[in-house]
C-alpha cells in the first residue's frame, strides 16, 4: 500500500480527491493548512472526516504569510467577497497570491519526509479561469521542479485537472460520498450564503448532475 499526501481543505473537491486516493487503495495522509482564510469552516468538516475514517490528518498553520500577502477576499475580511460565477472578473479579488505553490511545496516536504510516492491537490477546470495556480501549465511545471527538488522525486497528481466541479461530484456520487460532510462556502456564516462563486458553482453541479445540494442555503 503506498503512501500519498492529500492536500485537503474540507472542500467537496479535494473531499472527492481523498477519497479518490482511498479508492485506489492508497495510505492517505491528509494535509490541511489554516492559511488565514475567512473561516474554518472547511478545516472543521476536514478534522471530522478524517477522524471518522481514522486517516492520519495534520492541519498546519501558516497564517504569518499573510504578513506578506494581502488583497485576497479570502484573507482580508475588510474586502467583499464578490458574488456570482467564478467567470466573472470580479471573482480575481478571491485569489490568494502564489497560495498553491507554497501549499504544494509544504506538502512535497512532507511527503519526502514520510516517504510518500504522490501529492495529490484538486486543482480543476472550473477554477482555470481566474486561478492560476490551478491551471494545467502550473501543475505541468510544479511537477517537473517536484521531480528534481529533491532526492526522492514526487510527482503531482491532480486527478481532476481536465474536469469541471459537476463532473467531480458525479465521480464522487458514483463512490456514494455524502457531500453533507464538506464545506464551500467562503462567507462562512451559519448556512452557506449561495450567492458567491463557490456556492453558485457548487450548485450548479448538484443541478448538471440532478441532485440536491444536502447543505442549507440561506439563499440560491
Amino acid at each position: 500500500m503506498a503512501k500519498v499526501v492529500v492536500i485537503y481543505s474540507g472542500g467537496m473537491d479535494s473531499f472527492t480527491v481523498l477519497h479518490t486516493a482511498l479508492a485506489a487503495g492508497h495510505q492517505v495522509y491528509a494535509l490541511s493548512f489554516n492559511y488565514g482564510q475567512r473561516h474554518v469552516r472547511e478545516l472543521d468538516c476536514a478534522a471530522e472526516v478524517c477522524k471518522k475514517l481514522a486517516i492520519d490528518h495534520k492541519i498546519i498553520d501558516i497564517t504569518a504569510m499573510n504578513q506578506l500577502m494581502a488583497g485576497s477576499s479570502l484573507t482580508d475580511t475588510n474586502i467583499e467577497v464578490a458574488q456570482g460565477h467564478y467567470a466573472e472578473e470580479s471573482m480575481k479579488t478571491t485569489v490568494v497570491p502564489n497560495r498553491n505553490m507554497i501549499l504544494l511545496s509544504l506538502a512535497i516536504g512532507y511527503a519526502v519526509s514520510i516517504e510518500a510516492s504522490a501529492v495529490y491537490y484538486g486543482a480543476h477546470a472550473g477554477d482555470h479561469a481566474i486561478y492560476p495556480d490551478c491551471r494545467p501549465e502550473f501543475v505541468e511545471k510544479m511537477n517537473a521542479v517536484s521531480l528534481i527538488a529533491n532526492y526522492q522525486p514526487i510527482p503531482i497528481v491532480a486527478p481532476f485537472l481536465h474536469l469541471d466541479k459537476a463532473a467531480i461530484l458525479k465521480a464522487g456520487l458514483d463512490l456514494q460520498l455524502d457531500y453533507s460532510n464538506t464545506w464551500t462556502c467562503y462567507v462562512g456564516a451559519q448556512l452557506a450564503c449561495g450567492k458567491c462563486g463557490a456556492c453558485v458553482e457548487r450548485l450548479e453541479a448538484f443541478a448538471e448532475n440532478h441532485r440536491t445540494d444536502p447543505l442549507a442555503y440561506a439563499e440560491s
